[in-house]
């Protein structure tokens, strides 16, 4: 299997560990997926939500986590430079303004943003933003 590099966003994330879903143990594996930090904050503004909607019991919640964020690669905010943090916040001042981490990163590492949300992925692509795929899509191309 080819490897890719991705960003994954918050909604991604949490979708994955509420779904608790073994079929996506390999995927994390066989792909190289990096986030930065700032998804921990969102994470645990939703972590209620997180043990509310999983189907598994909270050690095996704990367990699917550790297994999940092990595969995945975390930076800090730092690593992205002022100039690439600008660009995202003009990118997305008017779509949302929580996802400017996220698209400084793939600014800064040239890399591909995977995210469910539409509104964000619709915002960006008729601003010529071309770094960002829905996650379903990926899906299809990675299972194809």
């Amino acid at each position: 299997m080819q490897m890719f590099d991705y960003i994954l966003d918050t909604n991604i994330l949490m979708s994955i560990l509420i779904s608790g879903k073994s079929s996506y143990k390999p995927i994390v594996m066989f792909n190289r997926f990096v986030t930065i930090d700032y998804v921990f904050k969102e994470i645990d503004e939703y972590k209620d939500t997180i043990f509310d909607k999983s189907k598994l019991e909270r050690n095996q919640l704990v367990e699917y986590t550790n297994h999940i964020l092990s595969k995945i690669t975390v930076l800090p905010r730092y690593v992205v430079n002022e100039e690439n943090i600008k660009k995202a916040t003009d990118l997305t001042k008017d779509i949302d303004f929580n996802d400017i981490w996220f698209i400084a990163l793939s600014l800064e590492y040239d890399l591909t943003l995977l995210t469910r949300d539409e509104k964000l992925f619709n915002g960006l692509t008729k601003k010529g933003f071309k770094k960002i795929m829905l996650f379903d899509q990926f899906l299809k191309m990675i299972l194809q």
